[in-house]
């Protein structure tokens, strides 16, 4: 998948992009429009909580480092003196999924309070009334996308973000 990124100036010309970008087949949920706090979005697809924070990476890195933790915890307690020497494998299994488990919790929480990489580039764009707009479509698609976005928003600079789909569904932000 491919995430194209760009600034849109106002409601109306999201809005036109946004019907053009159904027309053409997108989902609803395949498109992602931040505004700045207080702007009515009349309709349009609101980013959720995967877009607008660092939540999935933050997951990623924590479960990295939580099952790494957990694997070295396991170790310790089969190869220490502990008499769990009998156990072995489902010790040391266990210590990493539950590392893996704790490490993914803790970072979701924290990454979930910070604004994605790709937000904080736009960030002051945004407080200043642009509205940010994600669009995930196939790579092959791309390039046709683009000429759709451009017809209301010629001056529009569209970027390229490499874009994986997160393996959680999206979470209502209420």
């Amino acid at each position: 998948m491919l995430r194209l990124v760009m600034l849109v100036p106002d409601v109306d010309t999201a809005k036109k992009i946004v019907a053009d970008l159904l027309m053409s087949g997108l989902d609803k949920d395949e498109i992602h429009i931040i505004a700045k706090e207080g702007v009515a979005l009349e309709g349009l697809p609101e980013a959720g909580l995967t877009e607008k924070t660092d939540l999935i990476p933050a997951m990623k890195r924590g479960l990295a480092a939580g099952s790494a933790t957990g694997l070295l915890a396991g170790l310790a307690a089969v190869l220490l003196p502990t008499g769990l020497v009998a156990a072995g494998g489902a010790v040391i299994l266990a210590s990493t999924l539950a590392g893996a488990a704790i490490g993914a919790w803790s970072a979701a929480l924290i990454g979930v309070s910070i604004p994605s990489e790709e937000v904080r580039k736009y960030e002051q764009a945004v407080e200043q009334g642009q509205l940010l707009m994600l669009v995930d479509v196939p790579k092959q698609r791309g390039e046709e996308i683009r000429r759709l976005i451009q017809k209301h928003h010629p001056e529009a600079d569209i970027r390229e973000a490499e874009y994986i789909p997160p393996p959680l569904p999206e979470m209502p932000d209420e």
